[in-house]
């Protein structure tokens, strides 16, 4: 059952400079996770080389993403156990530990010798490397949406949400821009030599900037509200049972939030994780034109994923969900006929028609996904949810995708692994509720804060009749049929 706000519960009040400090926060730490994936996807057939010396050119890049794969196994048990934590705990201090964990894991990445060097004991170390990203990966999405969304106004939640993600590209375009830089600088045969070691360490200067920001924030106002009734039962001891708790009573939740994670995932993990080598290693573009072509794409998405948020504020979360979805399934073998048709400026087309797909779930999905659950689970439930359907179907996407077009010969058949995701995602938005406007289950209203004194006051858009209001009604978001 879903937990109502109690009665006679008062609106939080919050100021403009703490909710931005967390969302800078949050949107670092993200920043920092996805620098890694853009780093190791844009350096997927390098590591291929150095890891994997004996293999075939195919068989390299099957290991490669097995291992990019592998990372994402052990995610739902970063869930497992970070998320419940998160709900005891705090948001705060968990997201700080994930944080560190990330940065050093992702630092020893690029201390490990090559497979010429140390042999089979080179992606034995890569694979444990993997193994403890993910691990800490698993805390840090589910945690990050619901501290900004705990912060954030029930009327600027998919705008301030939507910098997450902003995060997100953010960290995926520096790993990338880092990687094609060296490339050009250095060549291909310096970047296998010693190169590619290079970006991860950079990971770690990074993490202490991230580790800094989020210990020097106060947990979230709707957390601190709550602090002892979610630490302890109604007897005064130490909950028990939270996970089965959780995943017992939040399991319809849980199913939607999967299913909603699993399109947004499949089309992210397609753009950012698998297009660079599949321009380059099954089309025949060069590497530069590759990594230059994706990351244009992610340029895009950093200059549009806030103005998606913003519009899920307006228009509602639904119709922006919906229209990603059919776009997934109306758009993908489109885009991949203009990939293979051996141009540069088809190849560019194609590859920001399946970016735009993806920045309609980038943009609404992190302010949607907090509230399908209430406070004093929201964090474990959503970790937990989240990462079980990105261990299946999100990191899996690359590997998935390269086997598809090995078995079959078909180019197109990463295509209709979007199409599938795009079916689900229709469905999921065909059950979901529009959240747009409203407080989160069992958090009081949070109003957009009063003009602060001294300063403009601006707001990302005009305040509005009912911005104080903590309903949907009497706002311009537009309703679907099932939210009756």
């Amino acid at each position: 059952m879903s937990e109502q706000p109690r009665q006679g519960q008062q609106a939080l009040k919050t100021d403009h400079k703490a909710t931005r400090k967390a969302v800078t926060a949050a949107a670092i730490g993200n920043a920092t996770e996805w620098y890694d994936f853009g780093v190791y996807s844009y350096l997927a057939v390098t590591i291929g080389l150095v890891f994997y010396p004996a293999q075939s050119p195919g068989v390299q890049l099957i290991a490669t993403f097995t291992t990019f794969a592998a990372a994402f196994l052990v995610r739902p048990l970063g869930g497992m156990f970070f998320g419940p934590l998160g709900d005891r705990v705090g948001r705060k201090h968990v997201l700080a530990f994930t944080m560190l964990l990330m940065a050093v894991s992702t630092f020893a990445i690029g201390l490990i010798p090559s497979a010429a060097t140390i042999g089979i004991a080179a992606p034995i170390l890569l694979l444990v490397a993997r193994m403890l990203q993910g691990f800490s990966t698993g805390g840090e999405y589910g945690g990050a949406t619901t501290f900004i969304a705990e912060y954030a106004p029930d009327k600027r939640r998919g705008f301030l949400a939507s910098w997450l993600e902003f995060g997100t590209v953010s960290g995926y375009v520096g790993g990338a821009a880092i990687v094609t830089v060296m490339t050009l600088l250095l060549g291909s045969d310096t970047m296998q030599d010693w190169g590619w070691r290079v970006p991860f360490l950079l990971a770690l200067p990074l993490g202490a900037v991230g580790l800094y920001l989020r210990l020097k924030l106060d947990d979230t106002p709707v957390f601190n509200q709550n602090t002892d009734g979610f630490a302890k039962d109604s007897r005064g001891e130490r909950r028990k049972g939270q996970l089965r708790e959780t995943v017992v009573g939040q399991w319809r939740a849980m199913v939607l939030c999967i299913g909603l994670v699993l399109v947004f995932n499949v089309n992210n993990y397609m753009v950012t994780a698998y297009l660079p080598t599949y321009l380059e290693a099954e089309l025949g573009y060069s590497t530069t034109l590759a990594l230059v072509v994706t990351l244009g794409a992610m340029v895009f998405m950093l200059a549009t994923v806030t103005l998606f948020g913003f519009m899920s504020d307006r228009v509602g979360r639904r119709p922006i969900l919906l229209s990603g979805s059919v776009f997934a399934i109306v758009l993908s073998l489109p885009a991949f006929w203009m990939l293979q048709q051996g141009s540069v400026w088809t190849a560019a087309l194609g590859v920001v028609v399946l970016a735009i797909t993806l920045v309609h779930f980038s943009g609404a999905a992190p302010a949607a996904l907090p509230s399908f659950f209430p406070t004093k689970v929201r964090y474990g439930a959503l970790a937990i949810s989240f990462n079980v359907s990105v261990a299946l179907f999100g990191g899996t996407t690359p590997l998935i995708a390269e086997s598809l077009v090995q078995s079959t010969g078909n180019l197109y058949s990463p295509a209709w692994l979007v199409m599938a995701a795009g079916a689900v995602g229709v469905l999921v938005v065909w059950r979901m509720k529009e959240s747009a406007g409203q407080p989160l289950p069992g958090a009081p209203a949070i109003p957009v804060p009063e003009r602060e004194p001294g300063t403009s006051g601006k707001l990302p858009y005009p305040r509005k009749s009912g911005d104080f209001g903590s309903g949907i009604r009497g706002s311009n978001v537009r309703r679907l049929p099932s939210d009756s």
